[in-house]
């Protein structure tokens, strides 16, 4: 991931406070913008056996689907970006939008449950899953938008973080 710091230093008394709210509201817009500039880490490859990670629960609206690391499998996809579907695989690398008028909800192989609001981008990362395992691990990227989460397997026998622009939230051991 890449940093970005951001501060300011002012002596005056009275304009500190206001200082201090301009230079947050100043670092938050330049880290959005980074984040829409730099690459994302989903153009990773996927290997030919690439396998599911979930699948698509609930779709209303617009919502689209890039599945930018599974060139292997485009045999197996869905035609075009559009037309997501109740069903549809989703596959680590993939980059989930909504519209305006969109809201997805995607279930993956340990339980998670995730739903993204309208105007969100999400991107699928990282999936590891052993139901046996005690090393799995989740990484999710939500650089616009809201989400809820009903934490599944990989929060209890491994580690979970969803990165947004100005914060990762780390998930562990829930019961």
């Amino acid at each position: 991931p890449t940093t970005l710091q951001c501060y300011f230093v002012t002596k005056a008394a009275g304009l500190e406070t206001q200082m201090r709210a301009q230079a947050i509201a100043f670092c938050f817009s330049l880290v959005l913008s980074a984040s829409v500039a730099l690459p994302s880490s989903a153009q990773g490859q996927v290997s030919p056996e690439a396998k599911p990670i979930g699948k698509v629960a609930i779709v209303t609206g617009s919502v689209t689907i890039e599945h930018t690391a599974a060139v292997a499998l485009l045999a197996n996809l869905t035609p075009s970006p559009g037309n997501v579907r109740s069903g549809d695989a989703v596959y680590i690398g993939d980059v989930i939008q909504t519209g305006s008028d969109g809201k997805a909800g995607i279930t993956f192989a340990d339980g998670t449950a995730f739903n993204i609001s309208s105007n969100a981008r999400m991107v699928l990362d990282e999936f590891v899953y052993d139901p046996n395992g005690k090393s799995n691990a989740t990484v999710f990227s939500l650089s616009k938008g809201t989400f809820t989460l009903i934490a599944g397997q990989v929060a209890k026998t491994g580690t979970m973080k969803i990165e947004t622009p100005v914060a990762t939230m780390g998930i562990r051991g829930t019961t």
